[in-house]
């Protein structure tokens, strides 16, 4: 039985999947949050990369998300990285599972601009006009990307 901290969620998934709202500077990777140990607004910040977070009026830390889940809901550490899937232990298969090629986010973000530029391309079609053969590629390899994100989420 043990930790791996490659499986933690990916720290802007799991906060935003606890309910925060992150803000800040999209480059930047320390974003602001609410507080939910104290209460406070705009008083927590979370480092996007490595899951570290702080408040700066409570002085509540932890430098992930499993620190973050700890004590969010109480939980001893190996409950904790049960819960958030980052614990290999007998009564789980070893099974690694597949990173994913992108975060949630940013797949969704080129799954909306390939399907889009999909969408578009049929709609020239439907009114007879020929797609040039770099139009043709580009569809070819959109589509592609699509079926590649769909296998590497669906399974």
């Amino acid at each position: 039985m043990s930790f791996d901290r490659n499986l933690l969620p990916d720290p802007t998934d799991y906060f935003e999947f606890v309910g925060l709202k992150l803000t800040g500077p999209d480059r930047s990777k320390w974003k602001t949050t609410m507080c939910l140990f104290h209460g406070g607004s705009d008083s927590m910040r979370i480092n996007t990369s490595t899951g570290g977070w702080v408040c700066m009026s409570c002085d509540a830390k932890g430098g992930d998300v499993l620190a973050y889940e700890m004590q969010r809901t109480d939980k001893d550490f190996v409950t904790a990285a049960k819960g958030l899937g980052a614990w290999i232990g007998t009564d789980q298969p070893q099974t690694r599972h597949r990173p994913a090629p992108l975060p949630p986010r940013a797949a969704l973000e080129v799954l909306g601009a390939e399907c889009n530029l999909i969408a578009i391309a049929g709609a020239n079609i439907a009114r007879g006009i020929a797609l040039q053969d770099a139009d043709l590629q580009r569809v070819l390899a959109a589509t592609n990307r699509v079926i590649r994100l769909v296998e590497a989420y669906a399974t």
